[in-house]
């Protein structure tokens, strides 16, 4: 009787029926070989995974490709798809110069590390396509960032239809990026597209709020989109692009006849990044709406021409805050009458809409009220009035710094009465180069119903400026430790102008403060320059 042996020594019979048993209960095959490479023994599992090979074939020649290439070249392991399997096998060596092969089935292991690959893939395309689509703030860059992103990860061509901005265009306006081509292509959409794709219309009107997927529909108007010779497409997948209000669009995803069908999780993927692509639609056309919007307000805002006024020289600067959508509240306007004319300049405390809002009521205001008072102290009065007989004047914390003047030329020189409402006190330079601040003094305008407001005098001989300039100015930020232009900057700047006409000066001044601000952001900078005319 055979025995084997214990590490201990113990003797331990052997079994030939309880091996067999233990080989055909592992979730392994297993075969051996013998010197020669012929199978000598196969357990069930083999027998299961490898029915091609029976104990006496030669494992080089097996038709198992995989296993008999292995063989062949000496190798111990082998990893390949058989009999919709993806089996794994390695070899270890036995007595003498026989071998045994141990193969497991990895397919369930093989598809889940397949499905953590595809899920980190599109957890990955779409951390790309949200900080891309993040960046777009304009409605182009969004439609093409939308189409590029898309193609090939997710199709052969992908073709977005926005919902016509307003005004509205008589036929949409589509974007398609195709794999292959050097750029997206634009062109309108006939009126008949969204009677032949199919949910293609409930997509753009936002009754689909799930992708539609169809193939093997006629061409017709979907043909117009698609590149030269593309040819009839395998599958096409509608996906809405919704924003917070609805849909903002279309999606078309289009496959190539061949490449595999959109799967569940395609199409889910396909959902979001969709929608993704709506929300930065549609805040893309919300930037647009407010910028068109402050663009329209700020040129509503622009100083007006200066008139002319006989005996007077004048001159206005003006320099819009550095951020195009920061809609200010800084202006001036010359009004002029038989016997000179009226001046004003101010600054609205606030920014944006509400600041635009009231720089437009205290001009119309001041369009008003000039007609029936054109003495500066008595119309600053009347003007702050005026504003709290408004309707909201009790709902609102804005009030407007304001210097009103009046122009009076006379045989040598120009008078000038100024009332003052809480304002930088302008500078007069006569033409010996010396500078002077005018104090004026009084309270904002709008800040109280009983506030109190001065005024002041002063003469221009020929050759003198008086210049009047918002806290714009002085304000100013220099790149270099954020440091304000200041009075004296400005002093020197206006002395350095003297005896030269209004519009020199002026044109002094902002270079001085566009060299120092050296392209920083700023506020509103806006000046007005009176001179006295030198007689012919």
């Amino acid at each position: 009787m055979t025995t084997t042996r214990q590490p201990s020594g113990t003797p331990l019979p052997a079994d030939p029926p309880l091996a067999r048993e233990l080989l055909d209960g592992l979730a392994e095959a297993v075969l051996t070989t013998d010197e020669t490479g012929r199978v000598t023994l196969l357990n069930a599992m083999a027998a299961e995974l490898l029915p091609e090979i029976t104990v006496g074939t030669e494992l080089s020649r097996c038709t198992v490709a995989a296993l008999a290439r292995a063989v062949a070249s000496d190798a111990d392991r082998f990893d390949a798809d058989h009999r919709g399997r993806r089996l794994r096998g390695a070899r270890r060596q036995l007595a003498g110069s026989r071998f045994a092969w141990y193969v497991r089935d990895a397919t369930e292991e093989h598809a889940r590390a397949d499905a953590l690959l595809a899920e980190r893939s599109r957890t990955a395309f779409l951390a790309q396509a949200g900080s891309r689509l993040g960046l777009s703030l304009h409605r182009d860059q969004v439609l093409l960032a939308t189409t590029t992103l898309a193609v090939p990860y997710l199709a052969d061509v992908a073709v977005a239809l926005p919902r016509p901005a307003p005004p509205a265009e008589p036929h949409a306006r589509w974007i398609r990026y195709a794999d292959g081509e050097p750029a997206p292509v634009s062109g309108l959409a006939p009126a008949t597209l969204t009677d032949t794709v199919p949910g293609l219309a409930e997509a753009l009107t936002g009754d689909l709020t799930e992708p539609s997927r169809w193939r093997d529909t006629e061409l017709a108007d979907l043909a117009a989109m698609l590149p030269p010779g593309f040819g009839h497409p395998g599958m096409v997948l509608v996906s809405p692009m919704l924003g917070a209000e609805g849909s903002v669009g279309a999606l078309l995803l289009v496959r190539r006849a061949g490449r595999v069908d959109f799967d569940p999780r395609d199409i889910e993927l396909a959902r979001e990044f969709a929608a993704r692509a709506g929300a930065a639609l549609a805040t893309a056309d919300l930037h647009g709406e407010q910028a068109h919007l402050a663009r329209v307000l700020q040129a509503s805002l622009l100083p007006p021409d200066l008139p002319s006024v006989p005996g007077v020289t004048l001159a206005g600067g003006y320099r819009a805050a550095g951020d195009s959508l920061r809609i200010g509240g800084d202006f001036y306007e010359v009004f002029p009458h038989p016997r000179g004319a009226l001046f004003a300049l101010g600054d609205v405390c606030g920014r944006g809409v509400g600041a635009a809002v009231l720089t437009g009521r205290v001009r119309q205001s001041l369009q008003t009220l000039r007609l029936v008072e054109q003495r500066p102290l008595e119309l600053i009065d009347l003007l702050n009035r005026a504003l709290f007989d408004a309707p909201d004047a009790a709902r609102r914390s804005q009030l407007t710094t304001l210097l009103l003047g009046s122009l009076e030329r006379g045989p040598d020189g120009v008078d000038i009465r100024i009332a003052g409402g809480g304002h930088p006190a302008p500078l007069l330079v006569t033409t010996d180069g010396t500078v002077t601040p005018v104090p004026v003094g009084g309270m904002p305008v709008g800040a109280l119903t009983a506030a109190r407001f001065a005024e002041t005098r002063v003469h221009l001989d020929p050759g003198d400026l008086l210049l009047a300039y918002t806290d714009g100015v002085t304000e100013a930020r220099g790149p270099r430790d954020a440091v304000m232009f200041g009075e004296a900057r400005l002093r020197a700047a206006v002395a350095a102008a003297a005896g030269q006409p209004p519009a020199a000066l002026i044109d002094r001044v902002l270079g001085a403060i566009d060299d120092w601000l050296d392209g920083q952001a700023h506020d509103d900078v806006v000046m007005l320059a009176v001179g006295a005319s030198v007689p012919a």
